[in-house]
């Protein structure tokens, strides 16, 4: 048997007006998400317990059939081992943004999380350049993809509060500051003004300027932790895997839990991914595992930014591009399941991660077909019409390879 689980980050969202009541989901021209959902088993799965964060290392746990509240994972170690990067015991990662910061009447606000979506090739020299400058024996700062980076506290804390910088665009950041302060994070302030003074004239930044393009002149920590201590898949389940994803949080994960990280040349994380190739990478890793987890940023990201249309694009691309070419493939093997979901909603009305449940169907070989009068497609509401949650998210993996309840 082969699985393959097929992620839209974020790809949830409320009814809009603008929309006719529906949401971008309902929306969207969806026909292969839709053949799923209509011949096997819809539902919703609350992804993140009461308690967690809502964030998508505590949602993708939850999928992969990992229970956030036990396993403890945080973002800035899961991508140090995306990064390879070998934490200590006694060593905190943290994700270390690159950020745009404005002014206001009321100080610096969180203009941009992503400073623009700033490219690799430009972010890897402002983070190179920090860690030359700012980096010792107690503070390192490593390069990842675009805007989202890395730094690891040798003998660091991690009770500090900090705080997302996508859930707080368009706010004034003194407020973080100082809970960041009063928690134990001074050291971490110190550390971002420094690296302000690092990037305000940066060549880099200097030339984002000039052609119209926002500056990365702030970095901004949150997501700490120690390494975690993860199951393997395959000891958990029997099977094989390999993740493919553009982001270092998901490859992570991956790293921990024993998969195969699969690298997809033209994989961005981003609007402009190349959807077609991880369909095609896919296909070629079931060749050599049993099961294959492939996860879309873009959804998500659209959700962050507020864009509506691009959210709409996004989804249609992930379904006609990603999970019709998957199910085409599929038709390779004698015996397959396929599943579709998200690890949360990310509303474009609040723009952040939200704790509902979310949607998820599952078809193919031993999946039987719902009966029939039922809401038919894959959206919010089809999904809770079926009238089945699964409040434990984590069960949903050993339901799809049909090992029953854990």
């Amino acid at each position: 048997m082969k699985y393959a689980v097929l992620v839209g980050d974020g790809m949830g969202d409320y009814p809009l007006g603008e929309l006719g009541g529906k949401t971008p989901l309902s929306a969207a021209n969806t026909r292969h998400m839709d053949w799923v959902a209509d011949h096997g088993e819809m539902g919703l799965v609350r992804t993140i317990p009461e308690g967690c964060e809502t964030g998508s290392d505590t949602a993708n746990l939850s999928l992969l059939g990992y229970d956030p509240r036990v396993a403890g994972c945080r973002r800035g170690p899961l991508e140090a081992a995306s990064l390879g990067v070998a934490l200590a015991p006694e060593d905190v990662a943290f994700r270390c943004n690159l950020v745009t910061l404005g002014e206001s009447d009321e100080g610096p606000v969180m203009e941009d999380y992503s400073a623009g979506h700033i490219t690799s090739v430009e972010s890897r020299r402002l983070i190179q350049d920090i860690e030359e400058r700012l980096g010792d024996q107690t503070f390192r700062f490593y390069p990842g993809v675009s805007y989202r980076h890395l730094m690891v506290w040798k003998g660091g804390r991690d009770a500090i509060d900090t705080m997302p910088p996508h859930d707080i665009t368009g706010q004034a950041v003194q407020p973080y500051m100082d809970r960041m302060a009063s928690s134990g994070g001074e050291r971490l302030l110190e550390l971002m003004s420094a690296a302000e003074a690092v990037l305000r004239d940066h060549p880099v930044n200097v030339a984002r300027r000039e052609n119209g393009k926002k500056p990365a002149n702030y970095i901004w920590f949150w997501g700490q932790g120690h390494a975690p201590h993860l199951e393997a898949f395959k000891k958990k389940t029997g099977l094989s895997g390999a993740m493919i994803s553009a982001v270092d949080l998901l490859r992570g994960i991956g790293v921990y839990t024993g998969f195969q990280v699969i690298r997809v040349p033209g994989a961005t994380g981003y609007l402009d991914t190349d959807y077609d190739a991880k369909a095609r990478y896919a296909l070629w890793a079931l060749e050599d595992v049993d099961l294959v987890y492939v996860h879309v940023e873009a959804p998500d990201e659209a959700g962050h930014a507020g864009l509506l249309e691009e959210k709409i694009a996004a989804i249609e691309a992930f379904d006609s591009r990603v999970v019709g070419k998957v199910l085409e493939g599929l038709k390779g093997f004698p015996e397959h399941r396929v599943m579709v979901a998200m690890d949360h909603h990310t509303p474009i009305s609040v723009r952040t991660h939200t704790t509902e449940p979310v949607p998820f169907a599952m078809a193919g070989t031993g999946i039987s077909s719902p009966p029939g009068g039922h809401s038919p497609g894959f959206s919010e509401a089809a999904a809770q019409a079926r009238s089945f949650l699964l409040e434990e998210g984590h069960r949903l993996m050993a339901r799809f390879v049909g090992l029953g309840s854990e």
